[in-house]
Order: C-alpha cells, then structure tokens, then sequence
C-alpha cells in the first residue's frame, strides 16, 4: 500500500506588516488578504496616533492603503517627523493606488520615496500581487542586512594594505642595506687591525721602540703576532661575518616567500580603487545638485540626492552613503535637526556630514559642529575647496608614503 505524501504548508514569516489607512474596513480587507501568509499583520487607522502604532510595532513591511497617493504621501511625511524609531527600524514601504495614480507611484517608487506600488483599486484582479510584493520587500530586508563590512570599509582596509606593502619595501630595502653596511664594516676592521699588527711589529723588529721594549727575537716576535692575528683578531671577525650571511638568505627567502602574498595586495588594492564612495547630497534647490553634480563629476563618486531632510532619512533605509552633504535650511526639517537624527541611529552615526550652509556665522558653525557635523562650507561652493574637502573626508587622497630608494651600493 502506498502512502500519500503530506504537503505542510510552508512557516507564514514572523516579520512584522503594518497596514495604515483612513478607513477601517480598507485596513481589514488589507489585513484579511495578508494574513494566509504573514502572521503578525496589524493595522493602524487612527491618525493621531500613528506615530505610535508605528514605534509600538516596528514593522518590516509598511503598506500604505489610503484612498489618494497624496494621503500616502502626507501619512508617511507625518511619520518621519514624529516617529522615535522610524530612522531606527529598517523596513520597506508599500503604497496601494488606483488606476489613475499608476503612473504616479511608479514615479515615487523609482525616486525611492516609496519602495514598490500594487495597483489595488477599483478591484483587486490579482489578488495575490499585495502578498508576493510583502514577500519581495521581506526578502530585499534579508538580503541587505549588514553582516559584513559596506565596500567603501573594505576599500580603506585594503588601502592601509597597500600602505603597509611599501613601508614592507622600505624596511625590507633598509635591512639590505644594513647587512651590506655590517660585511664592509668587519672586512674593513680586519684590514686595519692586521695593517696596524704589522706595522707595530715592523717597529718592534726594526728597533725603532727600543727604549720601551727590548727584542730579542724578530723571528720569534713575527710568529708572535701572526698567532695573535689570526687566532684573537682574524677568527673572531671572520666568525661574525659568516653570521651576517644567514641573515642575506634569510632575507632573501622571505622576499621570495611574501612576493605571491604583496601580489594579492596589490590585486586587492586595485580592486578597492574600482569601489566609488556614495557622497549623498541633501539640498531642497535641485540646482544644487546640479552643480555639485558637475564639480565632483570627475573624481569617481557616486553620487545620490535628496530633496528634503525627510527624503534623506528615508533613502538611508536603502543606502547608506559614505559622506552627507547636507543643506543647513530646507523648508520641512532642517540640516540640524536631520544631522541629529541621523547621530541618533547606531548604524547611521558614524557617516560623516559636512554642512553646506550660506551663512557663515560663528553660531551657525558652532551649532553645526554640536549636532554632529564633522566640516561645514559655504555658499557659493569652490570646486578644489569641496574635492579636497571630501577627499579629506573620505581619505581617497594618496597619502602613501613613496617608494623607498635603492640601497647604495
């Protein structure tokens, strides 16, 4: 008899889904449609306190099912001003729309304001699209997770590598030539001592020191001198010249031994200079991106922008640059309060901002400097002050030491 295999359904993921809405029974339907697959789905329908529902529950995957984009819009602005943990949480971000506000969605999603759209009204033909789209954001979270270290980290790492491969050089170069140094030293004592042997001798047999010391001998004084040249003075120098040359193959051998080794560095190293560091830049002018854009445009960035401290904080859920650029008055949150926030978030702490304000007073600089801002810089921007000050920044100068000389011969 055979036996019938048994299909479990899969494990529903644990994650956390928060529908948001005006209108209840949209929030339910929502909710109903997603729980088959997910098993902790919430909704949160009471505007005045959906900074709340959204600290409270932390969710993975927003979805956004209000009657209008703008609704959308205006929800999610509202919870990245009030929110505590928002910039905290990392998640994605799912808007419903209807037929007529397609192309719309589409726009905010490839601007990455929101992270995917599902055409859900009038009717829902595909069913399914709301949840496969859940799926998709959950798996995207998974795969972004950072377990290892950003490119740009790497980079850095692998540089000091390569900084290291010459100071190696130069070390290398400089112990040559101290054991070169050390060989002509002995040869050269040996030289001297048994010429200046020979010439005391000389003296004695000729007896040109008589009225100090009295020969009786030449010939047994001669023989006198050649055993002490040869075994007190010619002996021991001859002993430690022969213990410089093990110290030649030795170096000699590990040159050999770490060539394959300073060959992977440097592979390394030409692999860390293809990595471009992220600049973002946050400024409400888009011509100020523009022009940004083409000062920098030849140094090897990449570069991303916002328009609006609100835009800023909700791309760093998806990229994490490598320096902020950051407009200190922008209209919905300005660059202090943003650069707090952004200090305020483990992962985000560590990314450098350099303000870009139009005023230079003392009070603006120094506000500037206490909400976290590593440099400031002011309107109108120069070309090589703001190259060299991200390079700075990010130390993509060459700031290696040079190649080491040979070592004289």
């Amino acid at each position: 008899m055979k036996e019938e295999a048994i299909m479990s359904k899969p494990t529903r993921p644990r994650e956390v889904i928060l529908v948001a809405s005006d209108s209840t029974t949209e929030a339910e339907l929502v909710q109903k449609l997603l729980n088959d697959d997910f098993e902790n789905v919430f909704t949160s329908t009471d505007p005045n306190v959906a900074a709340v529902d959204f600290d409270r529950h932390r969710p993975d995957v927003l979805v956004l099912a209000f009657g209008s984009i703008e609704k959308s819009e205006r929800h999610n602005l509202g919870l990245y001003r009030h929110c505590k943990e928002i910039h905290r949480q990392p998640h994605r971000t799912i808007i419903l729309c209807n037929n007529n506000e397609v192309l719309r969605a589409y726009e905010l999603c490839r601007d990455e304001i929101f992270d995917d759209y599902v055409l859900f009204w009038p009717l829902a033909y595909d069913a399914s699209r709301l949840p496969m789209a859940v799926h998709h954001a959950l798996r995207e979270l998974a795969a972004n997770k950072e377990d290892g270290p950003r490119p740009m980290e790497f980079a850095t790492q692998v540089r000091h590598l390569a900084e290291f491969e010459i100071l190696l050089k130069q070390r290398m170069a400089q112990g040559d030539e101290h054991i070169e140094l050390t060989g002509r030293a002995i040869a050269q004592a040996e030289q001297e001592i048994a010429t200046a042997l020979a010439g005391f001798s000389q003296s004695l047999a000729q007896g040109e020191l008589s009225n100090q010391v009295e020969v009786r001998s030449a010939r047994v004084l001669q023989q006198a001198f050649d055993h002490l040249t040869h075994e007190s003075i010619e002996a021991p120098l001859h002993a430690v010249a022969d213990m410089v040359q093990p110290l030649r193959e030795w170096s000699d051998k590990f040159r050999q031994a770490s060539a394959p080794h300073l060959e992977s560095i440097r592979s390394l190293h030409a692999l860390a200079e293809c990595v471009q560091p992220t600049v973002m830049v946050v400024d409400d002018d888009e011509f100020q991106h523009k022009i940004v854009s083409r000062l920098v445009k030849d140094e090897g960035y990449r570069m991303v922008f916002a328009s609006s401290g609100i835009e800023a904080l909700n791309m760093l859920r998806k990229i994490q640059p490598d320096l902020i650029l950051l407009d200190l008055s922008m209209p919905d949150m300005d660059g202090l309060e943003v650069t707090r926030r952004v200090k305020g978030v483990a992962r985000f702490a560590q990314i450098p901002i350099i303000m870009i304000t139009g005023n230079s007073e003392e009070s603006i600089v120094t506000d500037s400097m206490n909400a976290g801002a590593i440099d400031f810089m002011v309107k109108p921007l120069g070309r090589e002050a703001l190259i060299a000050k991200i390079a700075k920044v990010l130390g993509t100068k060459d700031t290696s030491p040079s190649e080491p000389p040979p070592p004289r011969g």
